[in-house]
């Protein structure tokens, strides 16, 4: 990948009043494990296509998967700003596979684990996955049904002291690297959204199959796969929370998730901008740079402008989050606006990359095939849109 070894000025999320410095500490420790430990291995894992188990056991002894979990299960018991300071730092990876992996793994499987769990699932569970000793994935998405979650078709039935899975589930992230699985199923089929449950599945369980997906546009060094139930049978005290309020604990994850979406969204615009930057400083046009054009710097300086009105709703969010406000129309703008601008901001550094930007040599290339997820995963824009205008009774 061609990078210069100047760094050119950049907004910034160390120093906001949000956080402190043990804030700017972690996402320091962060950067230096993407520099150190990913980043010159990137090429490599884009192409094994699949995050290696080290790289989680590294993560978990870094603390990078305990931040939500209580101290007495190996977690810091930190509050959901350590979250949003931990994707908008990994999107700095030069390989979004990581930062895909470890977001599945850590801020969309583990806090239903956290919020839902029995003390003994905990137990079981949480030290293991916070450790990176166990990965985790959630199921939730089907075939026959994405953002609408009230439409999935996967069954659970009581059948003595075992549940019965029957269904599939796609597009799953850590799926073939998973041990234990977060898995949504209807317990009541005839009651809709109202007759959703969640259950954990691990991975040795009878009548349980991965098949990997292959071909992915984008994110493609993390590994994604098909789970197929196939009157799989589990424990009846793998029931995850209370039997028919899985949608509604969906719903409460959903906010977290978005969030750090949308921090994350952040971080690789900020990235992608820096790179560009770098090349426009470079690259000779007429008698100076790309840099010197004026119409260079002022996409720029719109691509930046719009990049701070990002960053600034993802932090005003976070912070409604931690007062304990109800914030789902604010999570929904956050998630909704990050993603549409940091595709926007991406787009135009390809631009200014011409023709060197469709090749893969540039890491703008590899960030604007990654960013299209972003816009479709965790609900899609127009959910997020729909979700906004019922809030504003619109």
């Amino acid at each position: 990948m061609s990078l210069a070894s100047s760094s050119p000025a950049s907004t910034t999320a160390e120093g906001h009043f949000l956080f402190g410095p043990e804030h700017d500490q972690f996402r320091r420790t962060v950067r230096q494990f993407l520099e150190r430990e990913v980043n010159p291995r990137a090429d490599e894992l884009e192409a094994a296509g699949i995050v290696p188990r080290e790289l989680f056991l590294r993560g978990g002894e870094l603390g990078f998967f305990g931040h939500c979990v209580p101290e007495e299960y190996g977690g810091l018991g930190a509050d959901c700003r350590m979250a949003v300071v931990l994707a908008e730092a990994m999107s700095y990876s030069h390989t979004s596979g990581v930062p895909m992996a470890f977001g599945a793994h850590s801020e969309i499987a583990l806090p239903h684990i956290v919020r839902f769990g029995t003390p003994e699932q905990k137990r079981k569970f949480l030290p293991e996955v916070v450790s990176g000793r166990f990965v985790a994935a959630l199921g939730i998405t089907e075939p026959g049904a994405g953002s609408n979650v009230a439409g999935m078709q996967t069954t659970a039935r009581r059948d003595g002291d075992s549940w019965i899975l029957h269904g599939s589930k796609i597009f799953i992230t850590n799926a073939v690297n998973a041990d234990v699985f977060c898995i949504a199923a209807k317990t009541d089929p005839a009651a809709s959204h109202r007759g959703i449950s969640m259950f954990l599945v691990e991975r040795d369980s009878p009548g349980f199959s991965v098949r990997e997906m292959k071909g992915k546009l984008g994110r493609r060094g993390s590994d994604t796969g098909e789970l197929t139930f196939d009157e799989c049978r589990i424990p009846a005290d793998t029931l995850l929370g209370e039997q028919d309020r899985g949608f509604y604990q969906i719903m409460q994850c959903f906010e977290n998730e978005r969030l750090v979406i949308a921090a994350g969204c952040v971080g690789a615009a900020d990235t992608t901008l820096e790179h560009t930057v770098r090349y426009t400083q470079e690259r000779s046009f007429g008698i100076g740079t790309l840099a010197d054009m004026q119409v260079t710097k002022q996409r720029l300086a719109r691509s930046y402008m719009e990049l701070e009105a990002a960053r600034q709703l993802v932090y005003y969010t976070t912070w409604r989050v931690l007062q304990g406000m109800q914030s789902l129309k604010e999570v929904a703008m956050a998630k909704a606006f990050a993603s549409e601008a940091a595709f926007r901001i991406i787009d135009d550094c390809l631009q200014l990359h011409g023709g060197y930007g469709y090749f893969s040599e540039y890491l703008v290339e590899r960030a604007y095939r990654d960013i299209r997820l972003d816009r479709i995963g965790g609900g899609a824009t127009e959910v997020m849109y729909e979700i906004i205008a019922k809030q504003l009774r619109i």
